[in-house]
């Protein structure tokens, strides 16, 4: 069990869209790996490209709350069907630390996905969960709530998305030269 980095705003891995997941052998792994490191960042969802991989996974756990008891596994998901009762509701998100929006999303989606047993499923999601898991799949598209709002909402956290960017390449340009390459 390992708690892993989270990589933040600015880092290129969380623009691009992840690839499919097949590493179903190391799957048990690379699931604690992400659950240790969602509940360090006191987090309910966590997609893998938050910890550097490059993969079509996310987790959410929610079982604190009354709307769910167990937690949840997406793999190489797809929303087939969004409903169109939509609600605003602020977003945090742990790729963006100190930024929360009001985020407009829909109330319900049905969500195509695998399990780690690699049995596909196709199911309707409400509420925070359904919101969690739409927040996560933004992000294994690269897409974050910053892309969500108004061009005047963003401004409001230009200063803030310029230092997380600033900070990301400091800490990519650390870990290269750690690694015996220097830019």
């Amino acid at each position: 069990m390992s708690v892993l980095d989270i990589v933040h705003y600015g880092n290129p891995i969380l623009k691009n869209p992840c690839k499919q997941f097949d590493s179903f052998s190391s799957i048990d792994t690379i699931l604690e790996n992400m659950f240790d490191s969602m509940y360090e960042a006191d987090g309910i969802g966590l997609a893998a490209n938050q910890i550097g991989l490059d993969m079509q996974l996310f987790i959410v756990d929610i079982s604190h709350t009354d709307e769910a008891e167990d937690v949840h596994v997406f793999i190489n998901s797809s929303i087939v069907k969004s409903y169109d009762d939509e609600e605003f509701f602020q977003e945090g998100c742990l790729s963006l630390p100190g930024i929360a929006l009001d985020v407009l999303r829909p109330k319900k989606v049905i969500l195509k996905y695998q399990t780690p047993d690699q049995k596909w499923h196709e199911d309707k999601f409400e509420g925070l969960l359904a919101r969690a898991i739409q927040h996560e799949i933004d992000h294994l598209n690269g897409v974050f709530i910053i892309d969500r709002v108004t061009k005047q909402e963003k401004s409001k956290y230009k200063n803030d998305l310029k230092s997380l960017a600033s900070k990301s390449k400091q800490k990519m340009a650390e870990s290269l030269k750690n690694k015996g390459l220097f830019l």
